[in-house]
């Protein structure tokens, strides 16, 4: 199915195939009500079965897998993906995007996953676990998830994934959120495996032109995984005495909303979410752009695997993060009140992949 409003010349620019609908594919709850949990980095341990039973307790509309599902053992994409069903059913919405480890370079691939592990949601369009959109519900959505994999580079001919402004892939993403705020989607939330924002120990691999996009279109929420902890910013946005985020530099202008209760509009909240099971990793309250965080956890502090859970409606996100069997920790946060930002399209600059 084609995008509403979105150029069918950029897609098929793109080479990119329109996702299909996997077998018994879910609906969402038709109050308008979208329950949606997510996490990245997964394995195959205790804590990630912990975490996987924990997504089937609270039963979502679907799921957001934020990338590096299993790493580094050759031809084990099958069994993992069973693992996946044992806890949370044959067919329900275990939604991929790739991570640096499902690349190929650890001879497991997202192409295999996908496979296992397929697409289950109506009317989406892309590149199904590197590259794809969905409006939730299909009907009357009240959010537009546009999945990527910036600086994630496959090994099987299709490249090094860049965003970069005046690229493709960039154009691409710029698109997809314009049209949801054009044609009224109430949200719009990002998803990908690599931050840009980091408590931990990951610079900004995906890039500064995407991390200016994704704030100057305000898009309400950034979730990512790749950083083994949990680690969620204040409301951030570009505007008077913040131009330019700088990385590993904290600038309080940035900052446009540092408590947990948010308007919609104002800025765009990033959410690191590493934590579906593989061993966590330290954060570093000290980092320079610790600033801009308004909670975290890791190996050091309050150590707890677990993932968001998201219920959106047309007027409200709100999040908490749900501790697994491996820890206490949690947070919350509600973005809510305001219209939806309106459609700003971007003008782009030509001739850079």
């Amino acid at each position: 199915m084609r995008a509403r409003g979105i150029a069918p010349a950029l897609v098929a620019g793109l080479g990119i195939a329109l996702v299909g609908v996997g077998p018994s594919a879910r609906s969402v709850d038709a109050a308008g009500v979208v329950h949606v949990t997510a996490a990245g980095d997964y394995g195959t341990h205790a804590a990630t079965r912990a975490v996987l039973a924990g997504i089937a307790d609270v039963d979502p509309d679907l799921h957001l897998a934020l990338g590096d599902l299993r790493q580094a053992v050759p031809g084990t994409e099958e069994a993992w993906c069973g693992l996946v069903r044992s806890e949370v059913g044959d067919d329900f919405p275990f939604q991929l995007i790739a991570g640096n480890h499902d690349s190929g370079v650890d001879d497991v691939h997202i192409d295999q996953f996908a496979a296992c592990l397929p697409h289950r949601l109506p009317g989406a369009v892309g590149s199904y676990g590197r590259q794809w959109y969905v409006d939730v519900p299909q009907a009357d959505p009240v959010v537009r998830f546009v999945l990527i994999s910036p600086d994630i580079a496959f090994t099987d001919g299709t490249g090094h994934y860049v965003y970069a402004e005046g690229g493709a892939r960039y154009a691409w993403t710029a698109a997809a959120i314009d049209d949801a705020r054009a044609t009224g989607i109430p949200w719009v939330v990002v998803a990908q495996h690599k931050p840009c924002f980091s408590i931990g120990a990951k610079p900004c691999e995906p890039g500064a032109d995407l991390t200016r996009l994704v704030m100057s279109e305000r898009v309400d929420l950034v979730l990512t995984g790749h950083d083994h902890l949990y680690a969620r910013t204040h409301q951030l946005a570009l505007g008077t005495g913040c131009t330019e985020v700088v990385p590993d530099v904290f600038d309080p202008d940035c900052v446009a909303d540092s408590d947990a209760e948010m308007v919609r509009g104002n800025g765009t909240v990033f959410a690191t979410a590493g934590t579906g099971g593989t061993a966590l990793r330290d954060v570093d309250p000290t980092d320079p752009e610790a600033g801009y965080f308004g909670a975290w956890s890791g190996a050091n502090v309050d150590p707890t695997h677990g993932f968001l859970h998201l219920r959106v409606t047309a007027d409200r996100i709100s999040a908490r993060f749900v501790a697994s069997a491996t820890g206490t920790f949690t947070d919350a946060f509600t973005i809510a009140g305001g219209p939806a930002p309106p459609n700003r399209p971007r003008i782009l600059r030509q001739g850079r992949n």
